[in-house]
């Protein structure tokens, strides 16, 4: 699923009863007659979560990971002179 199609799926879901699990979000869809891939891609969620928000349930669908750290930490750059003011800048 894109984000575009996960923002459409948030907007139709706007006014279901939070929280709820997936068969309760996949019944309210159907209600505002969502379209066929936003169905599908409610019925990719898992069964047994509870979720509380929408964005919930918009992170599961895109599968939201958080940005992965790089395993060699960056080293920082020689200072190249120094400090604008001289020796005032630490007073």
């Amino acid at each position: 699923m894109n984000q575009a199609h996960a923002a459409e799926l948030k907007t139709t879901l706007v006014g279901v009863a939070l929280p709820a699990k997936q068969a309760e979000l996949l019944e309210y869809a159907v209600r505002q007659h969502a379209e066929p891939q936003l169905l599908d891609a409610l019925r990719s969620l898992s069964d047994q979560k509870q979720y509380e928000s929408l964005d919930d349930v918009v992170e599961d669908l895109l599968r939201v990971q958080p940005a992965s750290i790089s395993q060699v930490p960056h080293r920082p750059n020689e200072e190249s002179g120094a400090p604008p003011g001289g020796e005032a800048y630490t007073t």
